[in-house]
């Protein structure tokens, strides 16, 4: 098939979904641009800042959720299953299930003032659920740094041109921050410097490529990377958060810009088969494909950025449908040019399992080469360097965002109050399991445990949505097929770590599954007791 149908295709749903199918969701959750939002009413100059517009939050908003994982799930999904399942999941996960769970998380978090989705949990359901939940989150987010952190170090190595460009973005963006936050200088003046400079860093970067003559280079920037997330995790948004997303943004759109021209442009047939490996006992298409591809369609993660930052920076809640559900098509874009670009690019699966195997590098230079090829005609082969660029780039985004979560849940679960302390002990665990070397093994569990968090999300938001009487059939369908196909993933591959000596995967598993049973319970008792009041009222 040719690359350009699925392109096209592809994009016109997303549009028709975001133009009829989103406005539903204004009304049913009642939102109000006139309402003050949390980061007026509770500005601190830290964590609550107001966004000087909605694009510099989307730019923050969309850098966090995508990181790399839109690019990394679909292509392994490719791997196994082809394309075509790969594909299919992203566009009707993404407009029916992703969409409505990102959006419906940030609103509800804006109207709970900027509370996460797991403190919201204890006022929706219970407090043991919220305790329940938050250990369920917190463990996700050590899953999502220990995997970004390996992959992001493993790249820094394979090419090393991108060190200067990946690091410089970070004194860009405190420079750009500087200017805009303490200056009051033009955004339209200040957003050309700082893409400029980002220009001159990747032409020295192709110049001057950065090696570390040690033993084990991966591991030195592991720890590296450990150092980067605890120093920017404890940084004010306004200072180096919400500038380097915003710049990043633009990296990320001029990156989808030519990577759909270049598909345009070549015109190139798709090589890899449209479907394949339905009778794999280790990878049955479901429900593992469902939690393979992970962010490029729902992804948990997505929450809890909405609800633990994002709602916390957000100006008017007006802006809550282009952030939320906006910003989640235009990461299923990704996802799409992700296969497309694999799909189209690269020859045949025995190439693709080149990259994937071990000594290869990986999924994230499985998707330059094929972007490279894509982008030909536009970037004259120049391309694959630019993207990873730009997915490094948003890797340090996640990396920065996540550990900053979590420090928030480490207050709120352990009651450390030092920020310093909670933030320490989020990197050293993440860090344990990350420098570990096991991310093939830890990814299946990181997308289940992952898609579990958007399944209890979107039970969280059904049963706010229920309590007042409002419609539950957009949020509740989505939240039971999730439930349903995470569990079941979990289930499926948990007796094969145990058996496979992955002792510690295994238990993690096991320890969500628990939870995840216990959450289940706590909203029928809190279900029954709201029938129970009703009939008495």
């Amino acid at each position: 098939m040719n690359s350009v149908l699925v392109a096209v295709v592809s994009i016109v749903l997303f549009v028709a979904a975001y133009r009829f199918y989103s406005v539903k969701f204004i009304k049913i959750y009642g939102v109000d641009e006139n309402a003050p939002t949390p980061a007026h009413r509770n500005y601190d100059g830290v964590d609550y800042v107001p966004a000087k517009n909605w694009v510099i939050l989307f730019g923050h908003h969309f850098s966090s959720i995508s990181g790399a994982a839109p690019v990394i799930g679909p292509i392994i999904a490719v791997s196994i299953w082809g394309w075509g399942p790969a594909i299919l999941w992203v566009i009707i996960g993404s407009i029916f299930i992703g969409g409505v769970h990102d959006f419906g998380s940030l609103i509800l978090s804006v109207k709970q003032d900027g509370r996460s989705i797991a403190d919201i949990t204890a006022d929706v359901i219970s407090r043991r659920a919220k305790i329940v939940f938050a250990s369920f989150v917190w463990l996700t987010l050590i899953l999502v740094i220990a995997v970004f952190v390996y992959l992001c170090a493993k790249t820094l190595v394979f090419e090393p041109r991108i060190v200067i460009p990946s690091l410089g973005l970070i004194a860009v963006a405190v420079a750009v921050g500087y200017l805009i936050y303490n200056r009051k200088a033009s955004h339209t003046v200040v957003t050309l410097l700082g893409f400029c400079a980002i220009l001159l860093l990747i032409a020295l970067g192709n110049r001057y490529p950065v090696r570390l003559n040690v033993e084990n280079p991966q591991v030195v920037w592991g720890y590296i990377l450990l150092v980067y997330c605890f120093i920017a995790s404890i940084t004010p948004v306004q200072i180096l958060l919400q500038p380097r997303d915003y710049l990043s943004a633009y990296l990320l759109a001029f990156g989808v810009l030519f990577g759909y021209l270049g598909i345009l442009i070549s015109h190139r047939e798709i090589s890899m088969p449209f479907v394949t490996g339905l009778h794999l006992r280790d990878n049955a298409m479901w429900p593992m494909l469902f939690v393979t591809v992970a962010c490029g369609a729902i992804s948990g993660f997505h929450s809890l950025i909405a609800s633990g930052t994002t709602s916390k920076q957000i100006a008017s809640e007006a802006h809550s449908r282009r952030i939320g559900y906006g910003a989640m098509l235009t990461e299923a874009a990704v996802a799409v040019l992700a296969v497309l670009a694999i799909g189209a690019g690269l020859k045949n699966q025995a190439a693709l399992a080149a990259f994937l195997g071990k000594g290869g590098s990986g999924p994230i230079g499985a998707f330059g080469a094929g972007y490279a090829e894509i982008t030909r005609p536009v970037l004259a082969g120049v391309g694959g360097f630019f993207a990873i660029v730009i997915l490094n780039a948003f890797i340090l985004t996640t990396l920065d965002t996540a550990t900053r979560i979590g420090r928030y849940l480490t207050h709120e679960l352990f009651g450390i109050k030092n920020r310093y302390i909670a933030t320490l002990l989020v990197v050293v665990f993440s860090g344990w399991l990350g420098l570990s070397g096991n991310w093939n093994k830890i990814w299946p569990v990181f997308g289940a445990a992952n898609q579990l968090v958007a399944a209890l999300a979107l039970l969280v938001i059904t049963v706010w949505l229920l309590s007042r009487a409002r419609n539950i059939i957009y949020t509740a369908i989505p939240c039971v097929f999730m439930l349903l196909t995470t569990a079941a993933a979990l289930l499926y591959k948990m007796p094969k770590y145990f058996s496979g000596g992955d002792t510690l995967l295994g238990a993690i598993s096991l320890a969500l599954l628990v939870l995840a049973v216990y959450m289940l319970w706590e909203v029928f008792i809190c279900v029954k007791k709201k029938r129970q009041e009703v009939r008495h009222a």
